[in-house]
């Protein structure tokens, strides 16, 4: 196979894997994989052209969502040197040579992560204008945009393609401990309950839309905190992953690798009941196997869960931002208390390192540290 002076095959992996993934019956997980390689083909032209190098090289180990996640921060690293740098404003990005990270310090490296702090993006929108976004990174964000650059300047470091890596000379961002949020029991049960009964107070269209979707929202809600799932995880559930016989989901974890989640007789109610409500409805082609429709009768996403969640936890508590992170945090954390077990949290969860999971949650007793609200008299009472 030939090679061009960057090290950049003629034949790029990502053909194979749109190959062998149209070869044969197309889930949703390879729908996304689909569309995250096109994606990446897109953010790959407007980079340096020996960068594919590096994508194809990690391909192996990483989902393509990674990779295209890796691709949007290398990318961001680009557009800063051409903005930031005048070494490079005068040049076309897809014109450089991977020699160009030699000519880079530490010091350039550190400018760049005081600016991946905030900084402006121009979007391209409908009629040749153009919108100014602004983009703030906290601590998680620093680190996983860093995390990705060392990485790159790693792989043509190794393979003496490039003779420094300054990106090993700059300290990463650290990350500060927070507070688990999640629901207490009670809060739990008021979620689910005002979900089921919520409706009684709405009119109107409110009211209409609350009874064409409490069925499908409590049996979601239920799923996510009853088995601990990711948002990402329950989206790509088909109708055929659920499994009643013996209680489980099969969920396609972070990675790709498939699991069966069980489940018990609350969360088996509330996705029969469910899917009674399911069989009445048609769905548009390409979405028939879904197992939660959104309103338009499509595959629900993300975002859509995400607002559906916070939507009605907004009624039970006012002092908490719930997400469907939270409620895995919640199961998590229950789970935990029932069990002491946290080799059974972290495979239920699907943690590949038991130590995040020891992070999380083995460090934090809430009901001790209630407890020692009451331990301690300040004055006897009469």
């Amino acid at each position: 196979m030939k090679k061009d002076q960057n090290g950049t095959s003629d034949s790029s992996s990502v053909d194979r894997t749109l190959k062998e993934i149209s070869g044969r019956s197309q889930t949703y997980h390879d729908q996304k994989d689909i569309q995250n390689i096109i994606q990446l083909r897109e953010v790959l032209s407007t980079m340096p052209r020996f960068a594919k190098a590096y994508f194809r090289a990690i391909e192996p180990t990483t989902s393509t969502r990674t990779r295209l996640s890796y691709a949007y921060d290398v990318r961001t690293f680009f557009r800063f040197l051409q903005e930031e740098n005048p070494l490079f404003a005068k040049t076309d990005v897809t014109d450089w040579t991977v020699d160009m990270l030699d000519k880079l310090e530490a010091s350039d490296i550190e400018e760049y992560q005081e600016f991946l702090k905030v900084y402006d993006i121009e979007k391209n929108m409908a009629g040749a204008t153009r919108e100014v976004s602004r983009i703030t990174n906290g601590e998680k964000g620093l680190k996983r945009k860093m995390s990705a650059l060392r990485s790159f300047y790693a792989y043509y470091y190794k393979r003496q393609m490039i003779q420094r890596n300054p990106t090993v000379l700059v300290d990463m961002p650290k990350l500060h401990e927070k507070a688990i949020v999640r629901l207490d029991d009670d809060e739990t049960a008021s979620l689910l309950d005002y979900i089921e009964h919520g409706g009684d107070k709405l009119t109107g269209q409110k009211k209409r839309y609350y009874e064409k979707t409490k069925v499908r929202d409590l049996a979601i809600v239920t799923l996510l905190l009853g088995t601990g799932i990711r948002v990402s995880e329950l989206v790509g559930l088909d109708v055929q992953d659920v499994d009643f016989r013996n209680g489980g989901i099969k969920v396609v974890r972070k990675g790709g690798s498939e699991m069966i989640v069980y489940f018990g007789e609350e969360v088996e109610k509330a996705l029969l009941d469910y899917l009674e409500v399911r069989e009445g409805i048609t769905p548009v082609a390409g979405h028939e196997n879904a197992l939660f429709f959104s309103t338009q009768k499509k595959r629900m996403g993300v975002q859509a869960i995400e607002n559906m969640v916070k939507k009605y936890a907004r009624e039970v508590t006012t002092t908490k931002k719930i997400t469907p992170h939270k409620l895995r945090s919640t199961y998590g954390t229950a789970l935990y208390r029932e069990t002491g077990d946290i080799y059974l949290v972290a495979d239920v969860l699907g943690h590949k390192d038991v130590n995040t999971t020891k992070k999380h949650y083995a460090a934090m007793d809430d009901m001790r540290r209630r407890q020692a609200a009451g331990a301690v008299k300040l004055r006897e009472s009469n």
